[in-house]
């Protein structure tokens, strides 16, 4: 069953005036670790999640800041058009390119009614490197009543966590490699944004409290 993934980053002492450097050094991380150098969009919350939000930025994929052919905004630049609004009830939220290894359904034709599974033998399927948006969040320390002690005080929101899995997907030598290399990448990425923004703590965690290491050790050990 795929989960939520998330990295929660915390720092000592934190000033609200030091958030922006922090959320640049982890956006700024992306680009070395299989992810894009630009931020698509930004958007600044007020108070909790159910409100909306006071700021919305979508600087696009299309170079919609001048620089033709290139995608959305340096890091620097949204970060610094973010936290204009500077307040300690606020969180501010910046959405990111992280591409990773991924089965692509092919046109093969589906050997049941209901469609092609990962598995059957008319399932055509071929292995890419697929982008996905990646939420990278900053939480002001009154926001949603303190929610920073629990989510940190940055937070990445990977999303779904299946392409570290892949458990629908038969793991022959292929595919084996190819879930290997997105656990490596996604390993160095949070090794790297730890470093780069001086966090002092961080966890991996998942939104139904499984722990991504034994799922993959349990899917390893049922290949083997």
């Amino acid at each position: 069953m795929a989960d939520t993934l998330y990295l929660s980053l915390w720092y000592p002492n934190l000033r609200l005036e030091a958030l922006a450097d922090k959320l640049k050094a982890v956006l700024g991380a992306f680009a070395a670790h299989g992810g894009e150098a630009w931020v698509y969009a930004a958007t600044v919350w007020p108070v909790s999640w159910s409100e909306s939000p006071v700021f919305e930025r979508v600087y696009g994929r299309d170079g919609g800041v001048g620089r033709g052919g290139e995608l959305g905004a340096e890091p620097g630049l949204a970060v610094e058009e973010a936290l204009e609004m500077l307040h300690d009830d606020c969180a501010y939220e910046f959405q990111i390119g992280w591409s990773l290894w991924e089965l692509e359904a092919g046109s093969g034709i589906p050997p049941r009614e209901q469609g092609p599974v990962r598995g059957d033998p008319g399932f055509d399927a071929r292995w890419v490197r697929e982008p996905r948006l990646v939420r990278v969040t900053g939480y002001g320390p009154l926001f949603d009543e303190g929610a920073y002690e629990a989510d940190g005080h940055i937070r990445v929101d990977f999303g779904s966590d299946e392409p570290f899995l892949e458990e629908d997907a038969e793991l022959d030598s292929v595919a084996a490699r190819r879930v290997e290399e997105n656990v490596r990448q996604l390993v160095e990425l949070t090794a790297a944004v730890e470093k780069a923004s001086g966090a002092t703590a961080r966890l991996l965690w998942s939104e139904l409290g499984e722990s991504l290491a034994q799922r993959l050790a349990a899917r390893l050990g049922v290949a083997n």
